[in-house]
């Protein structure tokens, strides 16, 4: 039998590599540093999933419980990799807490690190309690206890979410577009306007990017259904009045300035390169792409590869990526990773 492959990270991508190569009998070892399965997802607290409409807890926790019961899997939370070496089909890995391992393959799907908006002070994040992020917000959805100002727990009646907080921002290092903030948010802002009917629900934007088809059933249906109102600008400051926070911009469409008050702020935050992802690409030997992300190469052969025969990359480790798609590259990955783990055996039977 071949050795198996080893899995760098149990979020979405991570398990789903591991379910494909359990279908087709090949074993694997899946590697956590965080003490449970399920990425951001489920370490987050995400609320409903776009474009599913599933509950992440249900959605992502169903991919945890089905690799968890596998006989294939043999996970390993808690503990992360420290050396790698070899050669495509015989690698030795050695891990955290001195376990050595052989893997035929890797794959890596070590996911990334959400925006911090303490780097966006302006913005009103760190300095007034009622500013919040996303993520924040899907924690309150997800937890039962519903929307509310962090302040004193009250309903919030007029709410804003500032759309690209660390994307497409030059002055603070991230230039690239997050993918999936504009999407979420619109979704987001249609969950309060559902909870709270009398809230009104203003998003902040530079440019729309609910792309593909997300743009009928987010960005329509959003101002169409559920009333939520859209604002063209520049965001310059978020203060306080003392009793409301202040929202203070240019209106870009008709090029004048506006301020708004709000009970609650949402920073729409973006995804930034995994913290890790310099380690891991001495110890895997792996290059990165100009932003921090792990580098991939081209699709037109297998897929998933990085600079290193025999590792493999997928999901959102490689820039910004919806949860389908990280799914997706983590079963094709899988195939490709499967492709070396097989290499060995072919050989002997011949």
């Amino acid at each position: 039998m071949s050795d198996p492959v080893l899995i760098v990270g149990g979020g979405p991508a991570g398990l789903a590599a591991a379910h494909s190569l359990a279908t087709v009998g090949q074993k694997s070892i899946l590697v956590e540093k965080e003490d449970r399965l399920g990425g951001a997802p489920i370490l987050s607290g995400y609320a409903k999933l776009v474009p599913s409409g599933e509950w992440a807890k249900d959605a992502i926790g169903g991919m945890v419980e089905r690799v968890e019961q596998s006989g294939l899997v043999d996970i390993k939370t808690g503990v992360t990799v420290s050396e790698f070496s070899g050669n495509p089909g015989a690698f030795k890995a050695k891990l955290s807490d001195d376990k050595s391992i052989k893997a035929s393959a890797a794959l890596l799907t070590t996911g990334f690190t959400h925006f911090d908006s303490i780097n966006k002070p302006e913005w009103g994040f760190g300095t007034h309690q009622d500013v919040v992020t996303t993520t924040q917000v899907e924690q309150m959805i997800s937890s039962g206890q519903g929307v509310r100002c962090p302040s004193d727990g009250r309903k919030p009646k007029r709410v804003a979410i500032l759309l690209c907080v660390g994307s497409r921002d030059r002055q603070i290092g991230r230039e690239w577009c997050s993918k999936i903030c504009c999407t979420v948010s619109a979704n987001m802002a249609m969950e309060i306007r559902e909870e709270l009917p009398d809230c009104h629900v203003y998003i902040y934007y530079m440019d729309i990017r609910t792309f593909g088809l997300y743009e009928t059933g987010y960005y329509w249906r959003s101002q169409e259904e559920f009333k939520v109102k859209y604002i063209k600008a520049r965001i310059a400051e978020v203060t306080s009045d003392g009793d409301k926070l202040i929202v203070k911009g240019e209106d870009t469409l008709v090029k004048r300035p506006i301020t708004i008050p709000f009970d609650m702020v949402v920073h729409a935050i973006g995804m930034d390169p995994n913290m890790d992802n310099l380690l891991l690409s001495t110890i895997f030997d792996v290059g990165l792409e100009p932003h921090g992300f792990i580098g991939k190469q081209n699709a037109y052969g297998a897929l998933g590869e990085t600079s290193r025969p025999g590792v493999f990359v997928a999901g959102s480790a490689t820039g910004p990526e919806t949860i389908d798609d990280s799914i997706a590259q983590g079963h094709a990955a899988a195939m490709s990773a499967f492709a070396i783990a097989q290499g060995p055996m072919k050989d002997a039977a011949e």
